[in-house]
């Protein structure tokens, strides 16, 4: 597992010439995790909630440990710090998952985005320009958004911060 993020982390730093078709796994969980990162770092520091929920999301959307979920979010942080765009991370994804495990991803970046009850157009932004290179449809990306934004606000007890600006 490590081999991998240290090969992932060696492409971002200095990439080879020849673009490297054989990520594992490991690619695949670092290069979604880093977009989680990007949403999380968009609207300034990092709340509690944000980050809770993306230890959340980590932990039970890939089965990791809590201490293996810290190492990957680490390593994920520095990777996206280090990124000049979104393209390295879903190229990646597109190399290593099927559509439903991209939507799947879509819809982790919306828990993460709703995580504090409000959406910046800054996150909406990000969100549909990782769906398109993802590949996901305007649809389904929308879907995702409605069927995130009714859970959290069933999951708060009542209207959202964003529904209620919405009437």
């Amino acid at each position: 597992m490590l081999d991998g993020l240290r090969q992932f982390i060696a492409d971002i730093v200095a990439p080879s010439a020849e673009p490297d078709l054989s990520f594992d796994d490991t690619g695949y969980l670092l290069a979604a995790t880093a977009l989680l990162v990007h949403v999380v770092s968009l609207d300034g520091e990092p709340s509690v909630i944000e980050k809770r929920k993306l230890h959340s999301l980590i932990e039970s959307r890939f089965k990791l440990d809590p201490g293996t979920a810290d190492h990957l979010i680490a390593s994920a942080t520095r990777a996206e710090g280090d990124a000049v765009d979104l393209y390295r991370f879903t190229s990646v994804i597109m190399r290593s998952v099927n559509e439903e495990g991209r939507l799947r991803i879509i819809e982790m970046m919306w828990e993460v985005v709703y995580a504090d009850g409000q959406v910046s157009e800054f996150e909406d932004n990000v969100v549909w320009r990782a769906a398109d290179l993802l590949g996901i449809s305007s649809r389904d990306r929308l879907d995702l958004k409605h069927r995130v934004a009714n859970q959290q606000e069933v999951a708060s007890g009542g209207i959202s911060k964003t529904a209620a600006a919405a009437t």
